[in-house]
């Protein structure tokens, strides 16, 4: 979805969200029904917070090169794994 502006003569500005490629060169005002014309602006970006960059970063590494554990996170060598809780399914 891509975010257009038009401006009505009468109301100023009005935002619309539509489909890429959608938009028109006028569209009827939302407040006074008269013709607004589309007005020609940057793109409206955002940038993604770091941490989700990241996490959708290590998910495109895993996909090809997947990490392989030796033993169960959060262990050291030489320890035994912690009690799986009864109840829980076993794999």
């Amino acid at each position: 979805m891509a975010t257009y502006v038009y401006r009505c003569p009468r109301d100023g500005d009005v935002e619309l969200r539509l489909p890429l490629g959608a938009a028109t060169a006028t569209v009827p005002c939302g407040r006074c029904s008269g013709e607004a014309r589309r007005v020609w602006s940057a793109p409206h970006l955002a940038r993604t917070p770091r941490p989700v960059d990241a996490a959708i970063e290590r998910a495109g590494r895993s996909a090809e090169a997947p990490a392989v554990v030796s033993r169960v996170p959060g262990t050291r060598a030489g320890r035994p794994a912690p009690p799986v809780p009864r109840g829980l399914p076993r794999f």
